[in-house]
């Protein structure tokens, strides 16, 4: 009996020893096959995910903060001025990293200039646009250029920081100054100093057609920086859209009758 079971036990033992060798042999004689048969099924696996739980692209940082930083920065300038306002503050309003505003806009000047040109944007309205109308008239583009500006300064249009922003930088410019009146003033200015000459009789780049247009820009900055002694000297006097809309026309008939008396003048001398 127990020679029986010894030979059971040799003869199992030869078998599995057999099998093995042909299952170790099938598989390196096959291993290409088998490890890709491996990876398919893993890659089967991976593209059954369903949608829902694959990962979503994360938005980058800048694109969720920059105009909290534009709003934040407003504020903090415009109250304080470039040099006083601190990048900590602005963030801690904003609620965002110290770090983002150098990602984002470079440093605390590329901020502020960046600040800076949004507010002359939100100056920039749909009257604006069509005042500067190539087909228009030279003196509808003076009125519409001169009540365009005027109505950019209610604060029924815009922030109030909008306005004291842009005050404070007439004030006390910084760098930043050229590249605003560059992008978002100069279009302008060229404009009214084309329509000034065609009325006058004189080029744009004369100096009567230069002091002509200065008297009408300043005629509309009066309002910007003496609104605070105007607010005293005529309480009554609010700057509401159609208050500004009168200022406008006064304005514009006030300078076009100086500007038609040039013309003739010239034509008739």
């Amino acid at each position: 009996m127990q020679s029986s079971n010894t030979f059971w036990s040799s003869f199992t033992a030869v078998v599995n020893a057999n099998s093995f060798a042909h299952i170790a042999l099938f598989l390196l004689t096959n291993s290409n096959s088998c490890f890709k048969h491996v990876f398919d099924m893993a890659h089967h696996a991976l593209t059954r995910i369903p949608p829902s739980v694959r990962p979503r692209a994360k938005r980058k940082a800048p694109d969720l903060t920059r105009d909290k930083l534009i709003e934040a920065a407003g504020y903090e300038f415009a109250e304080r001025g470039y040099r006083a306002a601190t990048i900590r503050d602005i963030c801690r309003r904003a609620g965002a990293n110290v770090a983002a505003v150098n990602y984002t806009f470079g440093d605390k000047m590329g901020l502020y200039t960046e600040v800076l040109r949004h507010s002359v944007r939100a100056a920039q309205t749909a009257a604006m646009s069509v005042a500067l109308d190539s087909s228009l008239s030279p003196e509808d583009t003076i009125r519409g250029v001169i009540r365009a500006r005027l109505l950019s300064l209610c604060k029924e249009a815009r922030p109030d920081w909008h306005i004291r922003l842009v005050m404070h930088e007439f004030t006390h410019p910084t760098p930043a100054m050229g590249r605003v009146v560059d992008e978002g003033m100069r279009p302008i200015y060229d404009r009214v100093r084309k329509a000034v000459g065609q009325i006058i009789g004189l080029p744009p780049d004369h100096e009567t057609t230069r002091l002509s247009v200065n008297s009408i820009v300043g005629q509309i900055l009066f309002y910007t920086f003496s609104w605070p002694v105007l607010a005293h000297l005529q309480p009554e006097l609010k700057l509401t859209s159609k208050q500004l809309d009168r200022i406008a026309d006064h304005i514009a008939d006030f300078s076009l009758a100086y500007l038609k008396k040039v013309g003739h003048g010239k034509h008739h001398g």
